[in-house]
């Protein structure tokens, strides 16, 4: 079980952020269920309302009707009880990778925060069951293929419904184990889901919007990498500060473009730098930086706004109004915000790996680096002829770089019609969400190889001439001379790369407090 001195998650329908959910996703915090009469009676209402309509013979879709196009299919009352389980066991054909312990854990707390808005006619006891996952850490394998993101994510998301009951398989201490098996060494009995269960926990979006809040997380760190590594490079190439002052930032008002702006003056600490004379401007990969990051800063801000409202609603169909007793057929499922937010996000992260792979090209090529050795090799003498430096890091950097572009083709205007053509306009809210994630892994790689070549870079550039850093890039520096060995005989640099991919996930330096 989870360490009870980490702090705790309510799950009452209160709205909850993006850092909540990376918080337990990242074990960090301990997720627990409101205990309170007002909200389990609340929810409790909905599951009774529903129990009420059957004895009265009420129709609900899903619940005494087939699925989808089956929608016209009457299920007999006696046979109502055996639906939830033949919706699980159906959709049991996902495919690819398994998703991620992180992602795994953050998909059962966003799909738990939308269970606990009251209006999907469920019980306490399911509620309870997501809560028991999370803090044992009994982890659905979810295959990472095969939702088009409306209605939802229905074949993953059936892998949670399957584990709940017993079926299927989990992680679980490490370990691939029958989840029947996990559960009753964790001290939980297999659900039997009720009516409308089963749709309820697959007919939502609670894949997609969980990735999305882990990749927004990490786009962040991307933003304010790359903001850090910018100002090393500004100084390791001898560039000019003066492109970031304050007046120049004031007359294009984009609020993220300022604010990397402002970021970099503090690291370089230059309110008013004197201008280069022998160089009144760099290149754009330098003195554009903020309008190229400028654009992922402003990104998060907006798509912060567009995953939130995702995580905090009720998004299965049909919602149960159990107060105005009616019952709601509508659409939440579809995933269309979800999928625009993450094809948005995937274009900036990758605007920013090929911002950071163009300073790279300028800083190993003597033609433009002002001084420093081509390659940026720190060997010296005659071994100096023998040694490569970053060459082929370069290399690396540029294909990583080219295979995250190449992943930016939008994701959400690949609409399929599906089943039968009831699922006729669907969001593949999914397939962009895997998409950014697997920008974003390209370009921490990117990030990584910058990170080598900056201070490399910067040691050279000391070589040659004093530098004034900063307390904050002096204290970056000592970090990175700390992880990061200073190339001068050609070494192989996968361990390097893959220690620095590693600190950028754990978010191990502190990149500006605001």
């Amino acid at each position: 079980m989870a360490h009870p001195e980490l702090p705790r998650i309510v799950f009452n329908g209160s709205a909850l952020d993006i850092e909540s959910i990376v918080a337990l996703a990242e074990q960090r915090a301990v997720a627990v269920l409101d205990d309170s009469p007002a909200f389990l009676s609340r929810i409790q209402a909905g599951a009774d309302f529903v129990a009420r309509l059957l004895a009265e013979d009420g129709v609900i879709y899903g619940v005494t009707t087939g699925y989808g196009d089956s929608c016209t299919v009457v299920i007999p009352p006696e046979l109502v009880a055996e639906l939830p389980h033949h919706l699980y066991t159906y959709h049991g054909c996902g495919a690819g990778a398994y998703l991620s312990p992180e992602q795994t854990r953050a998909v059962l707390a966003v799909r738990l925060q939308s269970l606990s808005q009251g209006v999907s006619g469920v019980s306490v006891d399911l509620l309870r069951g997501l809560v028991h996952l999370l803090q044992h850490d009994v982890l659905p394998l979810i295959p990472s293929e095969g939702s088009v993101g409306a209605s939802g994510d229905l074949t993953p998301l059936s892998y949670v419904a399957a584990v709940l009951c017993g079926e299927r398989e989990v992680l679980w201490r490490g370990e691939r184990m029958p989840a029947a098996q996990a559960l009753r060494a964790s001290g939980m009995q297999p659900l039997k889901l009720r009516p409308k269960e089963g749709l309820a926990i697959m007919n939502g979006t609670a894949v997609m919007t969980a990735l999305a809040c882990l990749a927004w997380q990490r786009s962040d760190q991307v933003s304010r990498l790359a903001t850090r590594v910018t100002a090393l490079n500004v100084l390791a190439s001898a560039g000019n500060a003066h492109h970031f002052d304050e007046s120049l930032f004031a007359v294009k008002p984009h609020a993220g473009q300022q604010r990397v702006a402002q970021r970099l003056r503090q690291d370089l600490a230059s309110d008013r730098p004197p201008r280069n004379e022998q160089r009144l401007q760099d290149r754009y990969s330098l003195r554009c930086a903020p309008h190229v990051i400028g654009v992922l800063e402003d990104a998060l801000s907006m798509l912060r706004v567009w995953i939130e409202n995702e995580l905090n609603s009720a998004n299965d169909n049909p919602i149960i109004d159990a107060q105005g007793e009616r019952v709601l057929h509508g659409g939440h499922f579809y995933g269309g915000h979800i999928a625009f937010a993450m094809d948005a996000l995937k274009a900036a992260v990758a605007n920013v790996a090929d911002l950071m792979d163009r300073q790279l090209a300028l800083l190993v090529d003597a033609r433009y680096n002002h001084g420093l050795p081509a390659n940026l090799s720190g060997a010296q003498g005659a071994r100096a002829s023998i040694n490569h430096g970053l060459k082929a890091l370069q290399i690396s950097v540029s294909a990583w770089t080219a295979e995250a572009l190449k992943h930016t083709m939008p994701a959400s205007v690949f609409s399929r019609s599906t089943e039968c053509h009831n699922q006729d306009k669907v969001s593949m809210g999914t397939i962009a969400a895997r998409d950014c994630l697997r920008v974003l892994e390209l370009t921490e790689q990117v990030l990584a190889g910058m990170v080598i070549a900056a201070r490399q870079g910067l040691a050279l550039r000391q070589r040659l001439q004093p530098l004034a850093l900063t307390a904050v890039l002096q204290s970056m520096q000592q970090q990175l001379q700390d992880q990061v060995p200073l190339v001068e005989e050609d070494m192989a640099l996968d361990g390097v790369l893959r220690t620095l991919v590693a600190a950028q996930r754990q978010r191990v330096w502190g990149l500006y407090e605001s």
